[in-house]
């Protein structure tokens, strides 16, 4: 039976979980539509279109899996399910 913590809980990894999409859907598809216009952009003289193809991506993706282990550790704690 579903209880309000329960489906506070769910509410919140829920939530969680499209945001990640949404992060995701970003960073690896959206961000590589603006190549030419990232181009323009010089960071350590290379262009930002292709420093996102080439490291950009994978560095948010990392960053992206690290803090949604550290999000969900906290939803999981406060809603007493958390892992020992």
């Amino acid at each position: 039976m579903a209880t309000p913590d329960r489906i506070s809980y769910w509410n919140k990894t829920k939530s969680l979980m499209f945001v990640m999409l949404g992060l995701w859907v970003f960073f690896g598809y959206v961000i590589h539509m603006f190549v030419e216009q990232l181009n323009t952009i010089v960071i350590f003289g290379f262009p930002l279109g292709f420093y996102m193809a080439a490291q950009g991506s994978l560095i948010a993706f990392v960053v992206m899996l690290f803090w949604f282990a550290r999000r969900q550790n906290a939803i999981d704690e406060e809603h007493h399910v958390n892992e020992d």
